[in-house]
């Protein structure tokens, strides 16, 4: 099939992009990167009456660093943030979170905030700005705005954003130098979205765990926190954690759901095998358990 019919703009500023979201009346998408829009429109599950092309706008693109955080523009490209230094150097765990995301082939043309915006329960971005504590900037001819990532989501595929708003900005506050990263996800094929993934770090202050930030990727309608985990590791020695009993708790925060391709009771199973797993490499507690 072929796209029904819609106007193509491609605005140079973040002020004429909000004006024709605002003009639109809500008949209006946003394309980026275009690797779950273009698809959409080609089996006209999505038609919109103008496709508004960020691409054009320079403020959307690039890294930055300002007041102790890192700031990545949604229109960066996937493959751009995986050989940025700088994200190597304060992100790490959204970079190796990156290489697990789409294909090579997507990754050139995918963008970070495409996939941020887009809401996928199983994706890997949006729970890693969940687990990282980041913030999503927002605009429109109203105003601006700023919302936690916890906060951005509310059901599979729906966000806080209202149709004349747009993503302007990701912000991830900074984690100490030298903490832990923890990432894993089980798929089907790589590349494939995770039936079970877990992403986070853990910041270490004389050997106990003085900061902890996890979220979970295909357990439930939205990216996950994992409370009660980040609660019971929080000041604990790394000679006093159960990694079992931490995963466990990990695991309780979750909703997961049945599908063709596993069930609630197998994502849980596998859930709680790969966080104590996980947990246990990361902090060399081998041991421990």
């Amino acid at each position: 099939m072929k796209p029904a019919p819609f106007d193509y703009v491609r605005p140079a500023s973040i002020a004429e992009a909000c004006a024709i979201l605002s003009e639109a009346g809500g008949g209006a998408t946003v394309i980026a990167g275009g690797q779950t829009l273009m698809p959409l429109l080609n089996l006209r599950m999505s038609q919109p009456f103008i496709l508004v092309d960020i691409n054009g706008i320079a403020e959307l693109k690039g890294v930055s660093r300002a007041g102790g955080a890192t700031r990545i523009g949604p229109a960066t490209r996937q493959a751009e943030a995986l050989r940025d230094a700088t994200l190597a150097r304060q992100l790490p765990a959204l970079v190796t979170a990156l290489g697990h995301v789409g294909h090579y082939q997507t990754r050139n043309r995918g963008t970070v905030g495409g996939s941020i915006a887009l809401g996928e329960p199983a994706a890997e971005m949006p729970a890693t700005a969940v687990a990282l504590g980041a913030e999503i900037e927002i605009a429109s001819v109203r105003g601006r705005r700023s919302v936690k990532a916890e906060e951005f989501y509310l059901g599979p595929y729906m966000t806080v954003l209202e149709p004349d708003e747009l993503v302007t900005g990701i912000t991830y506050p900074d984690w100490p130098e030298g903490h832990v990263v923890l990432f894993r996800e089980v798929a089907q094929r790589p590349g494939d979205f995770a039936l079970v993934g877990m992403v986070g770090a853990l910041a270490l202050e004389g050997g106990s765990i003085a900061r902890a930030g996890i979220a979970w990727f295909g357990m439930g309608p939205v990216p996950v926190r994992a409370r009660q985990a980040e609660a019971a590791l929080l000041g604990t020695g790394l000679g006093d954690i159960d990694a079992d009993a931490v995963a466990a708790l990990a695991v309780a925060d979750t909703a997961p759901f049945d599908d063709h391709h596993a069930s609630a009771e197998y994502r849980r199973t596998v859930g709680k095998r790969i966080f104590a797993r996980t947990l246990r490499e990361a902090l060399d507690i081998r041991s421990v358990a």
